[in-house]
């Protein structure tokens, strides 16, 4: 599922000027942003509110239910949930006004809010959802990453205002993951392609939510404003323009230029520069509290990994605490468990792994890896101990730590080759499990720890790929299965123990860091709040008071 976020570390100091093929503008009608804003006090005290703020990638053609090239923040702020995640991880009713569970815990009745209108004048009702589901559902492999998906029997109109799904077996994780980003949110009717299937497309992005598209320009600019028919609270800037702005570097210099009013996100720019802006009195900084585990992941099934010994090696090999604090400023936090022991069912007092070169030195000649006389690199039957390691190549943060770590392996003479790819590249190496080591981050709230053991266990992301090596895995991804299906809650947290053991005792992962967003923006720009949800925006909530 893949949650990306992220850009390049060295970078150059003015931007490359491509010559780029415009893909001309999706424009909502006139009548549901400009024309028809109903007079008020808000809509005339915020007309001229503009916020201006840079991505690194395109936002996408904003299909709701599929992946990239669809950026998931574009998608948050754009499309609205049945249910949405809040402070706390408290859900609370957005398109639904409140549901329903039977007492079998099996079948979900959602009483639909009243006088939801898209931004094409159209209602929002349950057959709309309907049509939404059947959609999802028609392409369930798409979406097999969501356990929900796959736990989904039949969907069924109530009436027009009540939507009942009926699951397969009781799912605990179930209403969190009505709440995510991606693929349960709603498009409009003639936003569908002719022949229903968005797996293919859509024809354009209409929406419930507070934002509409008003100008858009592939890979150059998006430019949203404000529904002011929207049903719920409406935003207290009435413009929001995103520019597409790849390098990192750049995006630091247009914000001091005054070109842009915020920076937000995971890996946006480098946490040198955010130090440096911080430092500098200009600006307002903020940082989020964890949001997931940036880790990597181990290729059990093939090369020098297959062996549990060079795995135990990596883990005491890499100076994690050294790496985060030179690389993040100490912004990110050490991580030693693949799920940060706040989140639920994942404190289970595992020993974390230390630092300590020699034992993985040890722990390699004891796997039959020598290094002989007057070489840097180990050997093996006169094969050299060389090793792959791909990261996202536009990440700010995973190209100096691949390069640190690839310091701290050459010291147990360990040879790593560090493969900066475009998403969709590294995607494509992921899902084939081609790697020996991959970078790679968790779900967080609200997924977390349910979707991370449904995409071990599932074939067809890498994940489970990777774990072919171990003699348990047959076990192990019983357990994951097992462990979303179980409704004894003594049962759940034995099972969730045993897998996040199994899982660090076999060094199926190198978790490093806990992931936070980050924000810098003027002092004029007021009101920013990150939300409770990875995978949403803060823009609703911010105003620009010059």
């Amino acid at each position: 599922m893949f949650r990306h976020r992220k850009k390049l570390y060295f970078s150059v100091l003015f931007l490359l000027m491509f010559s780029v093929t415009l893909a001309g503008c999706q424009t909502e009608p006139k009548s549901n942003s400009e024309s028809s804003a109903q007079p008020g006090k808000q809509a005339s005290t915020t007309a001229e509110k503009t916020l201006t703020i840079s991505w690194p990638k395109d936002i996408g053609p904003l299909n709701p239910h599929e992946y990239t090239p669809n950026e998931f923040f574009a998608q948050g702020m754009y499309y609205e949930p049945l249910i949405d995640y809040g402070e706390g991880g408290k859900l609370v009713p957005k398109l639904a006004e409140s549901w329903d569970i039977s007492d079998d815990g099996k079948v979900y009745t959602f009483h639909l809010r009243k006088n939801v209108k898209f931004s094409d004048g159209s209602d929002f009702d349950a057959n709309v959802v309907q049509k939404n589901f059947d959609t999802i559902l028609a392409n369930r492999d798409m979406h097999s990453w969501l356990g929900l998906i796959s736990q989904i029997d039949k969907t069924e109109v109530i009436d027009p205002n009540t939507f009942k799904v009926t699951l397969k077996n009781r799912y605990y994780p179930a209403l969190q993951e009505f709440a995510v980003v991606r693929p349960l949110r709603f498009l409009g009717a003639a936003g569908f392609p002719d022949d229903g299937n968005t797996a293919k497309g859509i024809k354009k992005p209409i929406t419930t939510g507070p934002w509409v598209l008003s100008e858009y320009k592939k890979n150059e600019i998006a430019v949203f404003t404000r529904n002011d028919n929207y049903w719920g609270t409406k935003p207290n800037i009435s413009k929001l323009t995103v520019k597409v702005i790849p390098d990192g570097e750049a995006r630091v210099l247009a914000l001091e230029k005054g070109d842009i009013d915020l920076i937000w996100g995971e890996g946006v720019i480098s946490l040198d520069s955010f130090a440096n802006l911080k430092s500098s009195g200009k600006f307002e900084t903020s940082v989020s509290d964890p949001v997931g585990s940036r880790a990597m992941i181990v290729n059990t099934s093939k090369g020098p990994f297959a062996d549990l010994n060079v795995r135990l090696a990596l883990q005491h090999a890499v100076n994690k605490k050294a790496l985060v604090d030179g690389v993040t400023n100490g912004v990110e936090k050490v991580a030693d468990t693949i799920i940060a022991s706040n989140f639920p069912y994942a404190n289970t007092g595992l020993k974390p792994y230390d630092y300590n070169p020699d034992k993985a030195k040890a722990l390699l000649d004891q796997a039959g890896w020598k290094l002989p006389e007057g070489k840097t690199v180990r050997e093996k039957d006169g094969k050299p101990l060389e090793i792959e390691l791909v990261y996202m190549g536009p990440d700010q943060i995973e190209k100096p730590m691949a390069t640190a770590i690839q310091s701290d392996l050459k010291q147990i003479g360990v040879s790593l080759k560090t493969t900066g790819l475009e998403r969709e590249l590294r995607n494509k190496r992921m899902v084939s499990a081609d790697f020996d080591l991959l970078f790679w981050n968790t779900y967080g709230a609200p997924y977390d720890p349910h979707s991370f053991v449904s995409t071990n266990y599932e074939p067809g992301y890498g994940i489970f790929e990777s774990q072919q090596g171990l003699s348990m895995k047959n076990e192990l991804h019983q357990q994951m299965k097992d462990v979303l299906l179980t409704v004894d809650e003594k049962e759940r947290q034995k099972l969730y123990n045993s897998i996040f053991t199994t899982l660090h005792e076999q060094a199926v992962y190198l978790p490093i860091s806990y992931l936070t967003n980050i924000a810098v923006y003027p002092k004029y720009v007021k009101g920013l709040k990150f939300p409770a949800h990875r995978d949403e925006t803060p823009f609703d909530t911010l105003d620009i008071q010059k």
